[in-house]
C-alpha cells in the first residue's frame, strides 16, 4: 500500500501531517472557542427571558396579547405554559450545551430548566416564573439556531482552503527534492550502459548541489579512464600486430618443416584473435549512433556470411522488421554469440528474433552441452570462462562480456537459458524503438 517513488511517499507524509496539525488545530479551537459562545447563547436567553418577564410586569393585562404577537413575529419568541405532563427532550450533552445550561441555570435560579424539545416540538426552550413565589410556570421558546455553536459552518471552509493551499505547497516541496534525484537516476542508468550523461545542473540546496557535482565528477572521471583504457589498448593492439605479421611472414618462409609451420601459424592467429577480443571489448560502443536499421536484413546477411563459411543456421526472422540501433554493435554481438554456439555447443544451431511486449529479443539456440544455472550470470563477467566441455582455454573469457555491454548500451540486457531439448539458448534482448 505504500507508494514506491520518492515523491509520491514524501507528499504522502507531508499530507498526513498537514492533515493531522489541521485537525489539531481545529479541535483545540473548537474547544477554545465553546466557552466564549456558550456565554453569548445563555447571556443572549437570560436577556430575553428578563425582557419577557419585565414587559409582562410593566404591560396591562389587555395589551399582553399583542406584546406577545409582537414579540413571535419581530423576534421568533413563544411563550408557552408548562404542563406537568411535557414530553422534554433535554439538550444535546455536549461541552458547548453544558457551559451553556450552567451560566442559564446560575443567571435564572436552579430551578430553570433548558431543552431542545418539548411535546416534540423543536426550539431553544427555557422554564421561568414571574415570580420564585408564583406556581404558574412558562417556556420561553426561541429559535434553535441560538443555542448552536456554529463553528463548523463559519470554520471548516476556512480549513479546508489553508488545507488545500497546505496540500500544494508540500506537493511542490516534494518535487522540488525528487527532480533532481529523478534526473540523477537516469544518469546513472545512462553510465551503466556505459554511456557519458550530460552534467547534471549543480543548482538547488547546498546538499543537493554537493550530490550533483559530485556526480559529474565520477561521471566525468568515468568517461576519461574509459578513454584512457581504450586508448592503451589500440596502442597495444597495434604495437602486437606488426610484429605478429613479420612472424607470421618469418615463419612462412624460413620453417621448413609443415606441421610446425602450421603450429606457428595457428598460435599467431590465436594471438590476433586474443588481441581482437580485446578491441572489441575496448570500442563496445565506438561513437557509432544508433539509426534507423532493417535488422531482419542485418541478421540476414549475417547468415549468409556464416554459410559461406560452412555454418548452415536455421534462420527465423518473421517477427522483426525496422528498428532503431547502433548496426554493427549489433553485427558484432550476433557473431560473438554464433562464434561461441560453433565452438562450444554444436549440433543444430538456429538464429530467431522476434518484438514481444516493446522489446526485440535475438536468440541464438545450440545443442551442445549447456551451461549449469549457477554459471550463467558469472559467465557474462570479463575474463571468466567455465571449467568444463565449454571451455576453451585459449579464448579470453570476454565474449559474453562484449554482447553484455553492446545489449546495455541498447537499454537492454543478454540472458542465458537451458534451451528446450538440450543445448544453451543466448537471448540478446533489446529495448524496441
Amino acid at each position: 500500500m505504500m507508494p514506491r517513488s520518492l515523491l509520491a511517499r514524501t507528499f504522502l507524509l507531508l499530507a498526513i501531517l498537514v492533515l493531522l496539525s489541521t485537525a489539531g488545530w481545529l479541535a483545540l479551537f473548537s474547544h477554545i472557542d465553546a466557552e466564549p459562545r456558550a456565554r453569548e447563547s445563555a447571556n443572549m436567553a437570560t436577556s430575553a427571558v428578563n425582557l419577557i418577564r419585565a414587559s409582562l410586569f410593566a404591560a396591562a393585562p389587555d395589551k399582553r396579547p399583542g406584546l406577545f404577537a409582537e414579540f413571535s413575529s419581530r423576534e421568533g419568541i413563544r411563550l408557552l405554559p408548562a404542563e406537568p405532563q411535557d414530553d422534554i427532550l433535554p439538550m444535546p450533552d455536549s461541552r458547548f450545551h453544558q457551559l451553556m445550561r450552567e451560566a442559564v441555570v446560575a443567571r435564572l435560579g436552579p430551578a430553570t430548566r433548558i431543552a431542545a424539545e418539548v411535546n416534540g416540538e423543536p426550539g431553544f426552550w427555557i422554564s421561568f416564573r414571574f415570580d420564585e413565589r408564583d406556581d404558574d410556570e412558562f417556556w420561553l421558546v426561541l429559535p434553535r439556531e441560538r443555542a448552536r455553536s456554529g463553528f463548523a459552518a463559519r470554520w471548516l471552509s476556512w480549513a479546508a482552503l489553508a488545507v488545500a493551499l497546505a496540500l500544494l505547497v508540500a506537493w511542490l516541496i516534494a518535487s522540488r527534492i525528487s527532480r533532481p534525484l529523478k534526473a540523477m537516476a537516469r544518469s546513472a542508468q545512462a553510465v551503466g550502459r556505459g554511456q557519458t550523461p550530460s552534467p547534471l545542473p549543480e543548482d538547488g540546496a547546498e546538499e543537493m548541489r554537493a550530490l550533483a557535482t559530485a556526480f559529474n565528477v565520477m561521471a566525468a572521471d568515468l568517461a576519461r579512464h574509459e578513454k584512457d583504457r581504450s586508448e592503451v589498448l589500440a596502442g597495444i593492439s597495434h604495437d602486437l600486430r606488426t610484429p605478429l605479421t613479420r612472424l607470421r611472414l618469418e615463419a612462412e618462409m624460413s620453417v621448413a618443416d609443415e606441421a610446425a609451420r602450421q603450429g606457428i601459424v595457428a598460435d599467431i592467429e590465436q594471438m590476433e584473435a586474443v588481441i581482437s577480443q580485446f578491441m572489441d571489448y575496448a570500442r563496445a560502443e565506438s561513437g557509432e549512433q544508433p539509426e534507423v536499421t532493417d535488422l531482419a536484413a542485418l541478421l540476414a546477411g549475417i547468415g549468409e556470411r556464416q554459410a559461406a563459411i560452412g555454418r548452415g543456421l536455421e534462420i527465423d526472422l518473421d517477427g522483426v522488421s525496422t528498428a532503431i540501433i547502433r548496426p554493427r554493435a549489433i553485427g558484432r554481438a550476433v557473431v560473438n554469440l554464433l562464434d561461441n554456439a560453433w565452438k562450444y555447443g554444436g549440433g543444430a544451431i538456429s538464429l530467431k528474433a522476434v518484438a514481444v511486449d516493446h522489446e526485440i529479443r535475438i536468440e541464438i539456440a545450440d545443442r551442445g552441452p549447456g551451461i549449469p544455472a549457477a554459471e550463467m550470470e558469472r559467465l557474462k563477467r570479463p575474463f571468466t570462462r567455465l571449467e568444463n566441455a565449454r571451455t576453451d582455454a585459449s579464448g579470453t573469457g570476454l565474449g559474453l562480456a562484449i554482447v553484455e555491454r553492446i545489449a546495455q548500451l541498447h537499454g537492454g540486457q543478454l540472458v542465458l537459458l537451458a534451451n528446450p531439448g538440450g543445448g544453451l539458448l543466448a537471448r540478446l534482448v533489446l529495448r524496441a524503438a
